[in-house]
């Protein structure tokens, strides 16, 4: 017969070695997966001047608005307005995430690596209505960090596609 005590150790033991193992496997996935960021692109870069601004998925920054009836997020004004309007999805249609740059596609096309300095690597997924030449604007998390970000010129490293 086995003793309370035994039969405590012994599930304390399964547990503590099933985590042992999870833990493993997580490791392993996530060095074989690698990080979720850019990776740096090959080639040499141009380096451009640029106006750098935030942006984040508020709709004082990309301009949508709820309407009064049945609450429809909708374009707040311009060509767009009262269309129906997919926050958080940028017009490459994948979802914005910190590293998502929205710039003048005629200049950078879509899937344009850049390196701008005091916030890393990003890829160009989005673009804006005034987002215009030398002018990109960067994603953030939460509109406070978009506005402490500000308005600044940079010296950014561009990989052109």
């Amino acid at each position: 017969m086995i003793g309370r005590g035994a039969c405590n150790r012994a599930v304390r033991c399964d547990i503590y070695c099933g985590m042992k193992h999870l833990s493993a496997i997580l490791i392993l996935v996530l060095l074989l997966a690698g990080c979720a960021s850019t990776p740096k692109p090959k080639g040499e870069p141009v380096n451009r001047d640029m106006l750098v601004t935030g942006y984040c998925k508020c709709g004082k920054c990309t301009n949508w608005k709820h309407t009064l009836f049945l609450r429809r997020t909708v374009v707040k004004d311009g060509p767009n307005e009262g269309k129906k309007k997919d926050v958080g999805k940028t017009a490459s249609g994948k979802k914005a995430k910190v590293g998502t740059i929205a710039a003048d596609t005629s200049k950078y096309p879509m899937g344009t690596v850049m390196y701008i300095p005091g916030y890393g690597y990003g890829t160009v997924e989005d673009r804006g209505g005034a987002i215009k030449g030398d002018h990109i604007d960067l994603y953030f998390k939460s509109h406070k960090a978009a506005l402490k970000w500000g308005k600044q010129q940079k010296q950014v490293q561009v990989w052109l596609k």
